[in-house]
């Protein structure tokens, strides 16, 4: 069992006895595991062999032990069953619509018996919720903009998910061996797409060694996935199955000679590949995914690799990422395609937090891993004191942190540590930090955590009043917006990018830390 899978039963099980009215020391323990377990580099699986193993994480001890033992036995948990008795399963979903907390979900619970996000739209669309304590007409209409959010994003997954899933999938598939030779995910997530919506795989096999009966093995041996929930379909060269997550998989099993033809079709977007049959149709060539072949006669004139299809076409190799019509193909013909940044070209990063706030790992430990990976600074931008729940700094605390990250570079660690702070932009704009305090920290980044449903105009004269501020240099997460579960909040980005080009000199004079930028 997966560590996200053990998480999310624990992580359900706490926000059931949260809507079930528990004591907030009872369902935080849940949770705290549940973020535990969701971090650990190691599989829980493989940890819970050794019990003792299992009582040396923090905060485990024999009773959340037994819990973890029973959810990898049996996949779920009882106290989670028992509160399944007592609440549909579709309660969970209303967690996922912004504007909805445990608390409310269980008043509404109780007043109306809401369990579901159809029941929630009724009473929402109906004026129903205006009158209760802690709601109003503008709850009304952020529940109902939530459940737009929750429609678009039903069947999609964050590509992080996809990455994991389709890495076991291959996984298991090179376990077959020879006569294997690649295996390799197309689609949205080859594009780098921030969701997805299922998964393409592409197998190819040695040279010489494609037939029915290899064909036959290898499909049998991948419906063997132990993830598989459903199998849809097993024709001839492919087979499609529902992992238990809900994510669709395609398999497909070709020729090593039209891997290229293939991998170009399969990878998209069907947008990019419409253009660019186009094309090759003016040039008296026709494409597909078996091969780039000639109109007449259909002779294949390239299909091994997509470098060779991009070339016949004469067109410059298009990174997967670009692939979405959007003026790629004409840039590619003109020898203008953009150089992608790639993880080489990563110097540092400017927003990480460590354990004085909400972080898991120590100052030196953050530094470390980041020289590890080759950069030359970071920024230590620990939350501010309004985000209480992420132990959000006061200007005491934040001037501890500043004395504990300099003296952390005394030691010479081999990079700069830059003292910073993630200080939350209040709803009138002004700042959780006193300016005394933001005067002594490298790097000052400014985020909002709170009331995102502001009126437009609100909104943008509320992050123009922190632009404003003379230690600010940098916006956090400009639009609010959380992948799947949150659209970006209202604002005029063109004021606040213009206003942060006129500030961007006033403050650089002002950098603390000599040459590090």
């Amino acid at each position: 069992m997966e560590n996200r899978e053990v998480a999310r039963v624990l992580r359900e099980t706490a926000q059931l006895l949260e809507i079930d009215g528990a004591m907030i020391g009872r369902y935080r323990s849940y949770e705290r595991a549940a973020e535990l377990i969701d971090g650990l580099p190691e599989s829980i699986e493989e940890l819970a062999k050794d019990r003792k193993k299992l009582l040396d994480l923090p905060g485990v001890g024999d009773g959340l032990a037994d819990h973890i033992e029973e959810i990898l036995k049996t996949g779920d948990y009882t106290l989670r069953q028992k509160l399944l008795k007592k609440y549909p399963e579709t309660i969970l979903k209303l967690l996922e619509l912004q504007s909805l907390g445990p608390k409310k979900v269980a008043l509404l619970w109780k007043k109306f018996k809401a369990g579901s996000v159809e029941q929630m739209e009724a009473l929402a669309r109906g004026g129903k919720l205006r009158d209760l304590e802690g709601f109003g007409e503008k709850s009304e209409e952020n529940i109902l903009k939530a459940i737009e959010v929750y429609k678009k994003s039903a069947g999609r997954f964050q590509i992080n998910v996809g990455e994991e899933e389709a890495e076991r999938i291959v996984a298991h598939i090179r376990e077959f061996g020879k006569p294997v030779e690649t295996v390799t995910p197309a689609g949205s997530l080859r594009r780098g797409k921030e969701t997805v919506g299922d998964l393409d795989v592409l197998v190819t096999l040695a040279h010489g060694k494609y037939s029915a009966g290899a064909v036959e093995e290898i499909s049998e041996h991948i419906l063997k996935y132990p993830g598989i929930d459903q199998t849809l379909a097993r024709g001839e060269n492919k087979v499609s199955f529902v992992l238990k997550n809900g994510l669709q998989v395609d398999v497909r099993i070709l020729d090593k000679e039209s891997y290229g033809a293939a991998l170009l079709y399969f990878t998209g977007s069907k947008e990019h590949n419409v253009t660019l049959r186009g094309r090759a149709n003016k040039m008296g060539l026709t494409l597909n995914e078996y091969a780039l072949a000639t109109l007449k006669g259909e002779k294949p004139v390239a299909r091994a690799t997509e470098e060779e299809i991009y070339k016949k076409l004469d067109l410059d190799y298009i990174p997967p990422e670009l692939r979405e019509n959007t003026g790629e193909i004409d840039a590619a013909a003109e020898h203008r395609l953009p150089h992608l940044i790639e993880l080489a070209d990563i110097r540092g990063d400017l927003q990480m937090h460590t354990t004085a706030s909400d972080g898991k790992n120590s100052i030196e430990e953050m530094a470390l891993a980041a020289k590890d990976l080759g950069y030359e600074y970071i920024s230590l931008t620990d939350h501010s004191k309004a985000v209480t729940v992420a132990n959000g700094l006061d200007e005491k605390r934040t001037l501890e942190q500043i004395k504990k990250i300099h003296a952390a570079n005394a030691k010479h660690l081999g990079i700069q540590v830059l003292a910073s702070s993630e200080v939350d932009v209040l709803k009138n704009g002004k700042l959780d930090l006193d300016d005394d305090v933001l005067a002594q920290l490298d790097v000052v980044l400014v985020s909002i955590h709170s009331y995102m449903n502001l009126e437009r105009a609100e909104m943008t004269e509320r992050i123009l009043a922190a632009i404003e501020n003379p230690y600010v240099q940098i916006i956090g997460h400009p639009t609010g917006r959380l992948v799947l579960h949150r659209d970006a909040y209202a604002y005029e980005m063109e004021r606040v990018l213009d206003a942060a080009k006129s500030t961007a000199w006033s403050w650089s004079a002002t950098l603390r830390p000599s040459g590090w930028i």
